[in-house]
């Protein structure tokens, strides 16, 4: 299944207009990422979030602006999801439990990641055991960084290019 990322290129739509996504986190981090997948066209997108009011916010405001698009708010079990991303906190440290049951999961699953701290965490290691495809957090953050700069005027800038020099 596509990366979250790659969902965005309007090469990959169709493969993403297919894909049962599953967005753990629903703040500051977890609803762009939550739109995003929104506007890439994919089927389902089931958003996660231990505060309720948040995760309800988000997932009405996906609702207003994509009424054809499937979305849920009342699971975080990951099986039969095509992608899933962690969007909280948990696995900054080596001892969070994991967001999700990764023994649910597929091998064909993709897991993305936000967190920094490290580049393989305790989620990521756990999927990659199992087979799945996984994105660590820096790529994240690497994808998208070219949206702000634009945003805020700052010029423009690939992932690639950023990759290229950043010293992380």
């Amino acid at each position: 299944m596509m990366a979250p990322a790659s969902c965005v290129a309007s090469s990959a739509r169709a493969a993403c207009s297919r894909a049962r996504v599953l967005v753990l986190g629903s703040g500051g981090v977890g609803s762009p990422i939550a739109a995003s997948l929104a506007a890439a066209g994919v089927s389902e997108l089931a958003v996660f979030d231990t505060n309720t009011a948040s995760v309800e916010g988000l997932a009405q405001r996906l609702r207003d602006h994509y009424p054809l698009l499937n979305v849920r708010t009342d699971t975080k079990n990951p099986a039969s999801f095509d992608v899933i991303v962690n969007a909280t906190p948990l696995g900054m440290k080596d001892t969070d439990p994991l967001p999700f049951d990764v023994e649910r999961i597929a091998p064909e699953t993709f897991v993305g990641e936000v967190v920094m701290k490290s580049e393989f965490t305790p989620l990521l290691r756990a999927a990659k055991n199992k087979g799945c495809v996984v994105q660590v957090g820096t790529d994240m953050l690497f994808e998208m960084i070219p949206a702000y700069l634009e945003f805020f005027g700052f010029g423009t800038a690939t992932a690639d290019e950023l990759r290229a020099v950043a010293q992380i």
